[in-house]
């Protein structure tokens, strides 16, 4: 079977849309933080649910919403919560999704020890891991194990219009990592109707655009 395998969506529901519909797969893997800072949290919950034999995990940014608060000492985080909780209504939902999962000869989890995990970061680990929460895409092979982040579908940190996700064969055991541009302006105008603060906007204009 072939998995699609993504990663901290943050509320981007053309990405998640274009991701889902270029890939023809046999199941899903979700690995948290489908909420949060981008203006479809709602709907991109839904069609997660949507999705036929996936496996949905919950991450930091759906206990913030679950706990209706969020602990980040950062303006701008605190600006986006409190922005995209307010019009919030699928708790039960994202209530439902596992803390980890075992994925073949894999951990599924949102990440390690509540860490931001990079492709350079020291770690010695004790088991396969697949992760998110960083939003950076990578294979590493560490300590004879294996950890594969797919990167962020909706929130890019390197290049804001470029969707990151895997795909995992489970015949061969394989992973392939990719990636496909999506138009930005979609996320943005809709911020702009929905009233975002222009410090929220300004975030995502901050960041590259890959031509």
């Amino acid at each position: 079977m072939k998995y699609l395998i993504i990663s901290d969506i943050h509320g981007n529901l053309p990405a998640l849309e274009k991701v889902i519909s270029m890939e023809q797969v046999e199941g899903y893997l979700m690995l948290g933080d489908v909420v949060n800072y981008g203006p479809w949290s709602n709907e991109c919950v839904d069609l997660i649910d949507s999705l036929p034999h996936c496996t949905s995990l919950i991450g930091n940014h759906e206990e913030y919403f679950i706990q209706k608060a969020c602990n980040v000492k950062n303006e701008i985080v605190q600006s986006f919560f409190h922005q995209c909780i307010e019009s919030f209504d699928r708790f039960e939902k994202i209530s439902q999704y596992q803390k980890q999962v075992n994925f073949f000869n894999f951990i599924g989890v949102h990440t390690i020890e509540d860490k931001y995990i990079f492709h350079d970061t020291d770690i010695l680990l004790d088991n396969n891991y697949i992760i998110g929460h960083s939003h950076q895409q990578f294979i590493r092979h560490e300590n004879n194990h294996t950890i594969v982040n797919p990167g962020s579908v909706g929130q890019n940190r390197k290049y804001i219009n470029v969707i990151n996700y895997a795909l995992f064969d489970s015949e061969n055991n394989t992973f392939e990592l990719k990636q496909t541009k999506y138009n930005i302006n979609l996320l943005l105008d809709k911020m702009k109707i929905d009233g975002y603060p222009q410090a929220c906007i300004d975030y995502y204009k901050s960041k590259q655009i890959l031509n």
